[in-house]
């Protein structure tokens, strides 16, 4: 069977997404799969053992460049000239499920009650229902999972995760610059000092304060100007290592050497539990129950309310109300 996934984007859905592969290919080893994402995560994907082909688009280029649709158009139809036995749209949005529909006949998504975009669901031919509501790991496995008919037995429950293997790879090249960041001699934190939306990254005073009462090696990550700008800050309060920007390569293996990852609700937090390293993750505007699974080793803050998934407010910055103290109190505990 050669299976088709449509996940698009970003960083953190596709992680939450991924996992569902070693599961998909303990099911079905033979099963072919490959992956429909847009071209800026591509490498997110690589070196992945359970995809067989990372097919990229561009739809993102689309709001400034819109006659690019035709070059969009023809190059989904090019993939689909593999012959797809099912085409399955983990995104759950009008242009994901479009490029279900251009990739091939059978096609699985979604209901409409289940995702934001209900038209969307117009496009499948077989709709899975999953209330949105429900965490989102557990979101993707019972589509993807499902769409393969896996019975309700057999797809993992969240607490059964914690068997799961690492899905996040890089090559030794990469390795080995992430290991020329870390100090042998102590600890080693990541930071993540910013994420999709600012009301979810720590307030920077926060972030030093919470450095400043544990002695490790602490090493600052950044993907805009703006976070390199508070990586700079963070660091001249704190004595903190501004860490050069990294590929998405690099990333997956800076964090994978890391004794543990702090940040907020963002892609490369997230990658600490793809990676089965210790990481905690700070909630504010997002609902933790949601947004992740806690392990034993993968830890959440909140900021003290409960954050309704179906009415997010981007302006709510409550995350600035986790005191460092609770910080460095789980840190600790998780480096020990």
């Amino acid at each position: 069977m050669r299976v088709a996934i449509v996940k698009l984007s970003a960083m953190g859905d596709i992680v939450h997404a991924m996992v569902a592969l070693q599961y998909l290919k303990r099911y079905d080893p033979s099963m072919t799969i490959d992956w429909v994402v847009e071209e800026a995560f591509v490498p997110l994907l690589e070196y992945n053992p359970h995809i067989d082909a990372i097919l990229p688009v561009n739809l993102k280029r689309l709001k400034k460049e819109r006659m690019t649709l035709f070059d969009e158009v023809k190059k989904v139809r090019t993939y689909a000239a593999n012959r797809y036995d099912l085409v399955i749209d983990a995104q759950g949005l009008f242009k994901s499920a479009l490029v279900t529909r251009l990739l091939g006949i059978n096609r699985t998504g979604f209901d409409k009650d289940s995702i934001r975009e209900k038209g969307a669901a117009l496009l499948y031919n077989r709709h899975i229902a999953v209330p949105y509501e429900t965490n989102v790991v557990e979101r993707n496995l019972q589509l993807l999972l499902g769409a393969l008919n896996v019975s309700q037995k057999d797809i993992p429950e969240l607490a059964e995760l914690e068997a799961m293997e690492p899905f996040l790879f890089f090559s030794e090249e990469d390795r080995h610059m992430a290991k020329s960041f870390m100090d042998t001699a102590m600890h080693n934190l990541i930071w993540i000092v910013g994420s999709s939306w600012e009301s979810k990254v720590y307030p920077k005073e926060r972030f030093a304060e919470s450095i400043g009462a544990l002695k490790a090696n602490h090493l600052l990550v950044w993907g805009s100007e703006a976070e390199h700008e508070r990586a700079r800050y963070i660091a001249e309060q704190t004595g903190a290592k501004v860490l050069p920007k990294l590929s998405l390569n690099e990333l997956k293996a800076v964090i994978a050497s890391a004794d543990l990852v702090i940040g907020g609700d963002s892609g490369p937090t997230h990658m600490a539990w793809a990676l089965k390293r210790p990481s905690i993750t700070l909630f504010g505007p997002t609902p933790s129950f949601r947004n992740t699974v806690e392990t034993a080793i993968n830890r959440v803050l909140d900021c003290g309310k409960r954050v309704d998934p179906l009415r997010l407010d981007k302006t709510d910055r409550c995350i600035g109300n986790i005191a460092p103290a609770e910080v460095v109190t789980l840190a600790k505990e998780l480096l020990s």
